[in-house]
This record gives C-alpha cells, structure tokens and sequence, in this order.
C-alpha cells in the first residue's frame, strides 16, 4: 500500500517552504545556497510524485534533469562563494557588495 498523491505533495510543499524561509530569513550565504537546494529537491519530490500517480516517465527524466543543474549550480555557486570569502573576508550577505568597490 503505497500513500496518497496528497502526502507527497503536503512533503514538497513544506520542504519548499523551508527552503524559501531559509532564503529569505538568513544572511550566511552557504545556508542559502542549501535553502536554495532544498527547494529544487521539494520541486523533485512533486514531479516524481505526479510521475508515478500518472504512470509516466517524463516526471523522472525531469528530475535527473533537475538534479544535474542542481549539481552544475551548487558547483559554481561554491566557488563563487569562495572567491567572494577570499576577497571580502566574510559570508554575509549584508556585507558582499563587490559590485560597488
């Protein structure tokens, strides 16, 4: 007996909101970076969830899709973030303002 559609997608819905809240709420740019993650992988979640309730395969090639830009993006996102911690001394959000030196 597996669990409703509803489940998986109530399980989405709050990883994403998580994610968002993690976003939103705090200032160290590697907890963002994971709030960021952790909204692609509750975007994940629904599509393999609708996937598998509509007996297709698309909602998981979408998802290894997904998981390879995640990866791509987490990849380049850390060494951005290196390159700013070296350059600024910091990983606050508040205090990156490259853009203006």
């Amino acid at each position: 007996m597996t669990p409703p559609l509803e489940w998986y997608l109530v399980f989405s819905a709050l990883l994403f909101a998580i994610g968002v809240v993690g976003v939103l709420v705090r200032r160290h740019v590697l907890v963002i970076l994971m709030s960021v993650e952790l909204m692609l992988n509750a975007s994940n979640v629904a599509l393999a969830a609708f996937s598998r309730y509509l007996n297709s395969m698309a909602g998981q090639v979408f998802v290894v899709f997904t998981i390879t830009v995640a990866a791509a993006e987490a990849a380049v996102a850390l060494a951005i973030i290196l390159a700013l911690a070296r350059h600024k001394d910091t990983v606050d959000v508040r205090e990156m303002d490259i853009l203006k030196d």
